[in-house]
């Protein structure tokens, strides 16, 4: 079965860059990110886990860890790091997991519709293994997104996410199409206008469904 919002994520034990993670306790009292990639040493993903080092720091300061999932093993993995250095000026800090045995990718069905999965697998045997999943500290899955091989992952929409997630984790609100931190937010439909108002302060109310507040401080 596919992996859907609010499921509880699958926990794991694998081996990894940052040795043996158990991924519930890995996570903690975090929010954390799960990216993964078909194979080591493969273009686009070398971007993606470029950009994800230049951005340890900024999911640092939203109580977020990442962990890199690869179909290749901890050895290959080290490699590779120093090429994803090389290419975007930041050291990858940050856990690679072995997943040659395919555990985490069959765990989380991030395999492309009918794959073949020969010994010496290419990184096309494995295609759709190119999905990122937040996940909340109480271990849910908050978001997921898919990509196909052809196209490289925008990190700056996963962060917009990130922030999106966390800002209206059990807030009441949610966010509206195209918002980054900073602008309004949407009043949930389970307060009257007089409760929205005393809980987000004043309304900018567009429709009787749709009203908007000042987002609240983090």
């Amino acid at each position: 079965m596919s992996i859907r919002i609010d499921d509880v994520a699958p926990d794991f034990t694998v081996n990894s860059t940052d040795g043996k993670i158990t991924l519930h306790e890995w996570i903690g009292d975090s929010y954390a990110i799960l990216f993964s990639h078909p194979k080591d040493f493969t273009p686009v993903c070398t971007t993606e886990f470029g950009a994800v080092a230049q951005l340890v720091p900024e999911f640092a300061k939203r109580n977020t860890k990442v962990m890199g999932v690869s179909v290749d093993n901890v050895e290959e993995h080290v490699k590779w790091k120093r090429d994803i250095e090389a290419f975007s000026g930041a050291a990858a800090d940050f856990p690679i997991i072995d997943d040659t045995s395919l555990l985490v990718s069959k765990l989380y069905d991030m395999l492309p519709a009918g794959a073949y999965l020969p010994e010496n697998r290419t990184p096309a045997n494995s295609a759709t293994v190119r999905t990122v999943f937040i996940i909340g500290p109480d271990k849910k899955v908050r978001l997921t997104m898919s990509y196909p091989m052809s196209v490289g992952r925008n990190f700056a929409e996963i962060m917009r996410a990130l922030d999106a997630v966390q800002i209206t984790d059990g807030a009441g609100i949610a966010t509206p199409a195209d918002w980054v931190p900073g602008q309004d937010v949407i009043v949930g439909l389970a307060l009257n206008d007089e409760q929205a108002k005393e809980k987000f302060g004043e309304l900018n109310i567009k429709l009787p469904y749709l009203r908007f507040a000042k987002a609240p401080k983090k």
